[in-house]
């Protein structure tokens, strides 16, 4: 009988607890957070509509707490209890506290960061993009015809495909021409090159001996090298307080190696859209572009990023559709839902294109694919069949805001892709969200 009892106990606990746990105020007190991010100026509205006699108190960052009723116009923030929850309202740049009370019994506590509002232009502009590695980058081994047989200078070296060749006795390598009279001299000379590599994170320093090609009387290697890289892309963002801007939303990699590129330098041009390549199921579409008035450098290219290529630009970019610059969004400001995109399908002129965010994918730390994509307008669809390449970097635009950048196409289908949050884009352009205060708390 007393067994019984203990388990008509128990599942009553069970089902009062589930009661509870299922309950709205009990859902919203859980969905409340524990730290938030807001930009100066900006309100934010948690309900809970069991705070009934429930104090809402901040504290500031001197420790003092305040009350609604004591509140200091100096303060960062200001909570102010409402009938069916509490708002948040983000006054000045810091951090503070909001606790919920009752009585002496704190319920809960809410760390808020308030940020300095960043405004960019949005991009959209179709870019050509000219890129430099430092060193030079081995794609590849080939063999030389010698008197003595067929043999491989570079690969008996143990000089890999991937390598990036930085210096040759002693001297930087910034072009391909200074390769040819190294070699030459100290082939002459019967002599072994010094040469600096690097090869991934670690440098190292190898012997090279050249070999002469007994068919055309010249000294050879025995590698095939490169150290430049041109395309198409699209401009995402410019920045105007620093001049910075960032494109592309992926990183450019060498075509043979499939390995990220090291910028040596680099330079941004005006680009102008021939024509397109529809995209269909298991075939990406491709944008085919020309570069237009090469002599006018719209940038340079010091970063290339997971998240694509960024540097300076010495004036706001032409044919833009924003004349304003707009605020960018957090991560956790995006949402599911209607957005648009700004991108060029024909010639220099960029147009908005409906698209639905179908997926948010909650990130704290930087990753390439953050957003997934569907493109929704008709227009769009019938040129393209969706997303094409050369459209990466395409600004990602909802509720006025910037909040991505168009990185992928799912090549199963082309109406659909990643994109990435702009926040991280930004931080590889040197314009980080959060201040430097906050970043040196948050690392201690």
């Amino acid at each position: 009988m007393q067994l019984n009892k203990q388990k008509i106990i128990g599942v009553l606990f069970i089902v009062a607890i589930l009661f509870v746990v299922t309950s709205v105020p009990f859902q919203e007190f859980a969905s409340i957070p524990h730290e938030v991010r807001m930009f100066e100026g900006k309100t934010s509205n948690f309900p809970f509509s069991f705070l009934g006699a429930a104090e809402v108190v901040t504290t500031a960052s001197d420790g003092e707490e305040a009350s609604a009723e004591t509140f200091k116009h100096n303060e960062a923030i200001h909570a102010l209890k409402e009938e069916e929850g509490f708002t948040i309202q983000a006054l000045h740049q810091g951090t503070a506290e909001v606790q919920l009370k009752l009585g002496q019994i704190p319920l809960k506590k809410v760390k808020v960061n308030v940020l300095p509002e960043i405004k960019v232009y949005p991009g959209g502009q179709s870019i050509g993009v000219k890129l430099s590695s430092v060193g030079v980058v081995v794609v590849g081994h080939h063999f030389i015809d010698t008197q003595s047989g067929r043999i491989s200078p570079g690969e008996d070296a143990s000089i890999k495909v991937g390598d990036i060749i930085l210096e040759m006795n002693g001297i930087k390598l910034d072009h391909l021409d200074q390769i040819g009279g190294i070699v030459d001299e100290a082939g002459r000379n019967g002599e072994k090159i010094a040469v600096q590599i690097l090869r991934g994170k670690e440098k190292l320093n190898l012997t090279l001996q050249p070999a002469k090609d007994a068919k055309e009387d010249k000294y050879r290697l025995g590698l095939y090298i490169r150290n430049s890289a041109a395309g198409v892309g699209t401009l995402t963002f410019y920045h105007p307080e620093t001049g910075s801007y960032g494109a592309l939303g992926h990183v450019i990699s060498d075509m043979d190696t499939q390995k990220p590129i090291i910028v040596g330098n680099g330079s941004i041009v005006n680009s102008s859209v021939s024509s397109i390549e529809k995209g269909e199921s298991g075939q990406p579409g491709e944008k085919y572009a020309r570069f237009v008035n090469e002599n006018r450098v719209l940038g340079d290219i010091k970063k290339n990023t997971p998240f694509g290529i960024f540097g300076h630009m010495k004036e706001k970019p032409d044919k833009g559709l924003s004349e304003k610059a707009i605020p960018i969004a957090l991560n956790e400001e995006v949402e599911k839902g209607p957005a648009q995109i700004y991108t060029v399908v024909e010639g220099e002129k960029v147009e908005k294109y409906d698209i639905e965010i179908v997926e948010v994918m909650a990130q704290k730390f930087p990753a390439t694919k953050g957003l997934v994509l569907k493109v929704t307008d008709p227009k769009l669809l019938e040129k393209t069949g969706g997303i094409v390449q050369g459209m990466s970097g395409s600004p990602i635009i909802q509720n006025g805001k910037l909040v991505g950048a168009v990185t992928h196409v799912f090549i199963n289908d082309p109406t659909s892709g990643y994109g990435c949050f702009i926040e991280w884009m930004l931080e590889d352009a040197g314009v980080p969200i959060q201040p430097a205060s906050l970043q040196q708390a948050k690392a201690s």
